[in-house]
């Protein structure tokens, strides 16, 4: 993220016009002029089988950034809007939250992550800058003044770390993890970190460190700065938590075969994103199935554990500025709302046809989540199978061009199976009685 570069002040900031065109570049094109008309029948789909005894990885959560100092704080409505998993809310069950250079402006942040905590979510924090008496100014490509941590400061970055998380601790809320940097390789308007400067704080310094270490956060999910870390067994050591952003990451790029190999142990976040841009508005559809999507192929092809979007109350994100729900905070909810913290991630037909991906999570008591998105333009009846599950029912929820996870009732299940009406350009959420 960073200082505002491309809205009039009084607005708050958002991210610059180059980040704009990198987080389009894996986005289908915007649907806003004259569209298909939408098929009346139901197309066949071939059989989804979904298998609870083929786990994947754990989830974490879903949730979004909380930045007092670059726009308001959420009210009291917004944050029980956010947090809560009642009717009109979205379920959410991380909060990230900046750790200020300031230490006068850390307790802006406290409010809303002890509502947060009091809901049952996972606070995180990621800093943009170290205090300025540790900072030094070099020159970075055609950037005179980019700055970078004082390498004789390391020790007391780590404790200003840790000063952070002792304060937020001392009024009520025990932060899951903290990050080094955000960001470290796009950082114009904040601290730039080298992979080597990097791992040289992880070796030396964040094993000082009172919580969970998140690193790197590289804004592009890219490998040529966590692939050194997963490399080094000292500074691995001392990574809790592999963190990235996806910021224009074309989906090829989403899997990571040298995580799986040398993470073992290891979380995997996805800890900041919005998706496909932040120059629509949240509501507009069905651009925002891409949300959908793009969640969908974060959890399957890459297996991150968490999804946490950019500001949660903004125009473009899953709460509008009058603190209501947008198309595109709805479609997160059908992730947010029922895979909760410490559901599993199991095995399902992913693409049973074109424009058609669907994923499932498991849950305590037998209990299965199914998230179908259907981006086609005519509706699918959807068998399913579930593998060795006794379930007798399962309840539906519908996000369409005029519903926000409706509840659809219950239908019946036999012998594992039962078919779903999946309507044209839709997201429907199968939760197993």
């Amino acid at each position: 993220m960073t200082p505002p570069r491309n809205e009039s002040a009084g607005r708050g900031p958002e991210f610059p016009s180059r980040r704009s065109v990198l987080a389009t570049i894996s986005a289908l094109p915007v649907l806003v002029a004259a569209t298909p008309a939408v098929g009346a029948s139901a197309a066949a789909a071939a059989n989804v089988i979904v298998d609870p005894s083929a786990v994947r990885q754990t989830i974490r959560g879903f949730g979004g950034m909380n930045h007092t100092v670059w726009i308001s704080d959420l009210t009291a409505a917004q944050r029980d809007t956010a947090f809560g998993n009642g009717e009109g809310q979205l379920g959410f069950s991380v909060l990230r939250i900046p750790v200020h250079e300031n230490r006068a402006d850390w307790s802006r942040e406290v409010a809303t992550a002890k509502r947060a905590i009091e809901y049952g979510a996972t606070v995180i924090a990621s800093p943009w800058n170290p205090p300025a008496q540790m900072v030094e100014t070099f020159v970075h490509g055609d950037q005179t003044n980019a700055k970078r941590l004082r390498y004789d400061m390391y020790g007391a970055y780590a404790q200003h770390l840790n000063d952070f998380c002792k304060f937020m601790k001392d009024n009520g809320v025990n932060l899951y993890a903290i990050s080094v940097q955000n960001e470290p390789d796009y950082a114009h308007d904040w601290t730039w970190w080298t992979p080597a400067e990097m791992i040289r704080f992880l070796r030396e310094n964040a094993g000082s460190i009172e919580t969970k270490v998140i690193a790197p956060e590289s804004f592009q999910y890219v490998k040529s700065f966590s692939d050194p870390i997963l490399n080094d067994p000292t500074a691995l050591a001392n990574l809790d938590i592999l963190g990235a952003h996806l910021y224009g990451t074309p989906y090829q790029n989403f899997p990571y075969p040298l995580f799986k190999d040398k993470g073992r142990g290891k979380e995997l976040w996805m800890t900041e994103v919005y998706y496909p841009n932040s120059s629509d508005s949240a509501d507009l559809w069905p651009q925002a199935l891409d949300v959908g999507e793009h969640i969908h192929h974060a959890l399957v092809d890459a297996e991150f554990q968490a999804y946490v979007w950019w500001y949660i109350r903004r125009s473009y994100g899953p709460m509008r500025e009058d603190g209501r729900i947008s198309k595109r905070g709805a479609t997160m909810a059908h992730f947010s709302k029922f895979v909760r913290p410490g559901y599993v991630r199991i095995d399902a037909t992913s693409n049973p046809q074109s424009n058609l991906y669907v994923s499932a999570y498991k849950g305590g008591n037998s209990k299965v989540v199914i998230i179908a998105i259907n981006k086609g333009t005519s509706s699918v009846s959807q068998p399913f199978t579930l593998v060795n599950n006794t379930s007798s029912s399962v309840s539906s929820w519908l996000t369409d061009a005029s519903r926000n996870v409706a509840s659809l009732g219950a239908m019946s299940v036999s012998n594992g199976s039962f078919t779903g009406q999946l309507p044209a350009r839709s997201m429907t959420t199968f939760v197993t009685g």
